[in-house]
């Protein structure tokens, strides 16, 4: 028999890594990126980049400057304040911060048995978000990687209710009810969950109605949840929550809020008011990593009696078999086993800035978007489609081609000016400006649309 006792550590001394890697991210820290799109074709990165990963292997300092000069040149700055496409994130730097330090830790945070210290914290963090939500204190769920799983496990437990309400799956299978302007990841869930998929139409504002709810599940008998939107990702309509609540509880139907991008304007006093009848969903997602200033990838799930996701969520194995079913056991309550504590960075810098700060970040953000809107409103050569509900402003420019509003979007993406890219709205192509960086200056983006004419 070999004795490999004497032959030291298998991966030598990796100081040199670990401080090329720490050097680096503190720089990150404190630095902005820049806006322009960085995307290159993956021929001209095999070439900048030369052969990454070879027998030998290239050293910390060379693998780091390919890092620093190659690789993530060609990627968008998600947090720059004039990245206002898509859905950016902007988070703080504590919260990227800690994000080393969570990974540096290791930590699985699937059990309470293995990450008791860890799931306590990020449960401080969705008691905050449960509180805005005015559920019940025993109210909770877990952290996942994004609301496409957020949403697939909300509706895989509103499934595996109403099949035990109603004794079983119906002989047609079952229905998920929502809009069309709801996020995409709805349809995949429905897909996977093997439902049906009942589009309800909106209203001429876009909003998802209680009466047009009713009239569709007064055909659909098999629905099995319905979701609504708080915050579309497209241009931030809030649905109707209060009747759509009021519809569900009469056919005894889950009611599932998406909240990932907008469900962050519960922490804003200005627009409260929008959110009535949240307090009646069954249950809710929001991603931090969007309009609540945590790095990527953090998605929280929360349900309103979480024992009814632990029907759905709970796996069992022989090696599971010494589990504490009584604790919080995150694994219990998505579609996952293996987790790492996602929720912490989150949590660390909520517990740093506290939540009147993280208020006033998301009001600022609304008050940069309406700013906006109303330039935009007073300006002689654009359109503004409607009023923002919460921080996403759509707009068009009379008299252009969808060729016009391409060019325009990527020569001032080239220029690194502004990230601002065209959508469609009711049939009609759009420009969508996302506020959700309180660093981003008003006076800024309206001077940069001054090159619209």
């Amino acid at each position: 028999m070999s004795d490999d006792t004497t032959s030291g550590p298998v991966w030598g001394d990796e100081s040199g890594a670990v401080l090329a890697a720490v050097v680096w991210a503190s720089s990150r820290v404190i630095r902005q990126g820049d806006p322009k799109g960085g995307a290159r074709t993956a021929d001209e990165l095999a070439a900048a980049a030369g052969e990454t990963v070879t027998p030998g292997g290239l050293g910390p300092t060379a693998a780091m400057r390919i890092f620093d000069e190659v690789i993530v040149p060609a990627t968008r700055a998600q947090d720059d304040p004039m990245n206002l496409a898509y859905i950016p994130a902007a988070p703080t730097r504590a919260a990227v911060a800690f994000d080393l330090a969570t990974s540096a830790a290791n930590i699985f945070a699937g059990v309470w048995e293995a990450g008791a210290g860890a799931i306590f914290a990020e449960n401080e963090a969705l008691a905050w978000i449960v509180s805005l939500l005015g559920w019940p204190d025993d109210a909770g769920g877990c952290f996942v990687s994004g609301g496409t799983t957020g949403n697939l496990s909300a509706l895989m437990a509103a499934r595996e209710a109403a099949t035990a309400h109603r004794g079983g799956r119906p002989a047609g299978g079952w229905t998920l009810a929502c809009s069309a302007e709801a996020h995409s990841s709805v349809q995949s869930a429905a897909r996977v969950l093997d439902v049906d998929l009942l589009l309800v139409p909106v209203d001429e504002r876009g909003h998802l109605t209680g009466a047009a709810l009713r009239e569709a599940l007064a055909g659909a008998p098999d629905v099995s949840a319905v979701v609504a939107s708080a915050g579309t990702t497209n241009a931030g309509i809030v649905d109707d929550l209060d009747d759509l609540a009021t519809v569900c509880e009469e056919h005894g139907v889950w009611l599932h809020v998406d909240g990932a991008y907008g469900g962050a304007g519960l922490a804003a006093a200005s627009v409260r008011d929008r959110f009535i009848g949240v307090e009646r969903a069954d249950s809710f997602i929001v991603d931090p990593h969007k309009w609540l200033f945590a790095p990527y990838d953090c998605c929280a799930l929360l349900y309103r009696d979480p024992d009814r996701a632990r029907a759905a969520h709970t796996q069992m194995a022989g090696y599971l078999d010494q589990l504490d079913r009584q604790a919080w056991n995150p694994t219990d309550l998505a579609i996952h086993l293996s987790r790492r504590a996602r929720g912490l960075p989150f949590w660390f810098s909520l517990a740093t800035h506290g939540t009147d700060r993280y208020a006033e970040a998301v009001e600022r953000t609304i008050r940069t978007a309406r700013t906006v809107a109303e330039a935009i409103d007073a300006a002689p050569h654009l359109e503004l489609i409607a009023e923002p509900e919460l921080s996403i402003v759509l707009f068009r420019r009379p008299g252009w081609s969808d060729d016009d509003y391409t060019a325009w979007s990527e020569q001032a993406a080239h220029d690194g000016v502004m990230l601002c890219v065209p959508t469609k709205f009711q049939g009609e192509t759009a420009l969508r400006l996302a506020f959700i960086n309180p660093e981003t200056n008003a006076r800024a983006v309206i001077d940069v649309l001054e090159t619209l004419r």
